[in-house]
C-alpha cells in the first residue's frame, strides 16, 4: 500500500476508497504474462497511480517494483472499471479501482518480487479460462490485440 493510500485509509478507514490504476498487457506471441498473487489468483501485472504521476510512468514503475523487468508500452488496449474492479481485502479494507491497461513488450528478464507477487507465468488464451484469476482481465484478454 502506497503511503497517499496509506494516509487516506488513516482518515477513513476501511470504508470504500476508489483508485485509478494500470495494467500491463505483455506477450509473446500468443501467450501472456501473468503473475499469482498471495491468494492464489492470477492476474495481470500492474498496480496504483501516485498523484501527479503519469499513467505510463505508473505501469513502468510497477512492473519494476513487481518482476524486476524493464518494459516499452507498444500501444492502448483500453480502459477498465466496473464491479469486476471493486475489492474487499483481507484486513476490510474497501477500494474500486479504474485501470487503464498498456500493450507492453518485456525488455529485460522477469522474477516475482515474492512480496505482492509469487510466481509468473506465460499463458495462452484457452490455459488462463482455466486458471484460478481476477474475473476482470478475461476483457483485457478479449481486447488485447490478435
Amino acid at each position: 500500500m502506497s503511503e497517499y493510500v496509506q494516509s487516506i485509509r488513516a482518515r477513513i478507514g476501511n470504508d470504500f476508497l476508489f483508485l485509478p490504476a494500470v495494467t500491463a498487457v505483455i506477450r509473446d506471441g500468443e501467450r501472456f504474462l501473468l503473475a499469482r498473487d498471495t491468494g492464489e489468483h492470477w492476474s495481470l501485472i500492474g498496480g496504483g497511480i501516485e498523484p501527479g504521476e503519469e499513467p505510463a510512468d505508473a505501469l513502468v514503475r510497477e512492473v519494476l517494483e513487481e518482476t524486476g523487468a524493464e518494459v516499452r508500452i507498444t500501444g492502448l488496449v483500453g480502459a477498465y472499471g466496473g464491479e469486476q474492479m471493486m475489492r474487499t481485502y483481507g484486513n476490510g479494507d474497501q477500494a474500486g479501482y479504474v485501470t487503464i491497461a498498456y500493450e507492453c513488450e518485456l525488455l529485460t528478464a522477469a522474477a516475482p518480487d515474492m512480496e505482492e507477487i509469487f510466481e509468473l507465468g506465460w499463458f495462452e488464451r484457452a490455459a488462463i479460462a482455466e486458471l484460478p484469476r481476477q474475473k476482470w482481465i478475461d476483457r483485457v484478454i478479449a481486447d488485447a490485440p490478435v
